[in-house]
């Protein structure tokens, strides 16, 4: 709140847990932020890796297919409690009748709620996103790997008839130096004063929450020690080296499918400023000039840094 109080273009994403949330008093209170902030807040809706986190408090810990299937009941609560005028519903999670919210929050074309962000890599995950989710947010990845997940949740939303609703964000760390060496050698810093029990211990849980998938596959199922010191794979978005090639990554990414980049700083205060003098508006320059919208010409320029490497071969952007 205190950041939404001293801005004015701000938009804060605030993550909710289904199971310890309640779908009633996560409703009440944003709808409240919203009409305090004219429409400035949006929810990222996380199903759940850490099993503490349930069971600490007495919450069940429930299998992978069953924390998103609970997901999806919670944002279908929350846009039916902020947008009908009595909400019922009638789930496996939860239940309601005749549920009165007032104020509800602000509603203009082309938002008739706040946002909603939920991510995953696992099938259980992207069912969420086409059938659900405003934003699909991804972790960094391959070029294949971009391309699949986007694919996939696309084929997906198409034969729920949301095609047009559904957007694509990913996490991205940013390293932007006068030279690629300079860049590169700050990263393999990073990885190497990193603290290796707690980057293992965390590897070890979101490894174990994404074997419980029936694909066997989580959003860190194929993440080294190297990409988990960066707790979204922020590394593997390869936004690290000069503010050209930062530049022409984002243009990628963007022809690829991806509307929103969630970025990440080591001396955030400084660096934040420095990519919003530096990269952003070269970012805005190549656009103008028709950049970010082809995407085989995007991949042709750039492409190769992200594909996925072969036994052997490493790459560190």
């Amino acid at each position: 709140m205190t950041l939404l109080h001293f801005t004015s273009k701000l938009n804060v994403i605030a993550a909710l847990l289904p199971g310890p949330w309640n779908p009633a008093v996560a409703a009440k209170q944003i709808a409240s932020i919203d009409q305090y902030t004219n429409g400035r807040i949006s929810v990222n809706i996380v199903s759940g890796w850490f099993k503490a986190e349930f069971t600490s408090i007495g919450q069940w810990w429930l299998d992978h297919a069953e924390r998103y299937r609970r997901s999806n009941e919670f944002i279908r609560c929350l846009k039916g409690i902020w947008t009908q005028e009595k909400f019922n519903f009638s789930g496996d999670f939860y239940q309601f009748h005749d549920y009165p919210l007032q104020p509800k929050p602000i509603s203009r074309p082309g938002r008739p709620h706040p946002e909603i962000f939920q991510g995953g890599n696992s099938i259980d995950a992207r069912e969420n996103a086409a059938t659900v989710s405003d934003y699909y947010f991804m972790n960094g990845n391959t070029l294949e790997g971009f391309q699949t997940q986007i694919e996939d949740v696309k084929n997906r939303a198409e034969r729920e008839g949301r095609l047009a609703d559904v957007k694509f964000a990913v996490n991205g760390f940013v390293i932007c130096r006068e030279t690629e060496g300079e860049a590169v050698q700050v990263l393999q810093e990073i990885q190497g004063k990193a603290n290796k029990e707690a980057v293992e211990a965390f590897g070890d849980a979101v490894k174990n929450a994404g074997a419980s998938t029936s694909s066997k596959t989580g959003m860190w199922a194929n993440s080294k020690f190297e990409d988990l010191v960066q707790y979204n794979d922020g590394f593997k978005t390869k936004l690290i080296g000069t503010k050209e090639q930062i530049a022409d990554r984002i243009l990628l990414l963007k022809s690829l499918g991806v509307h929103i980049l969630l970025t990440a700083f080591l001396h955030y205060e400084v660096e934040i400023e420095q990519f919003g003098k530096e990269v952003l508006p070269l970012v805005r320059k190549l656009e103008a000039e028709g950049r970010g919208k082809d995407a085989e010409f995007e991949i042709k320029l750039t492409g190769d840094v992200y594909r996925e490497k072969k036994t052997g071969e490493e790459s560190a952007t």
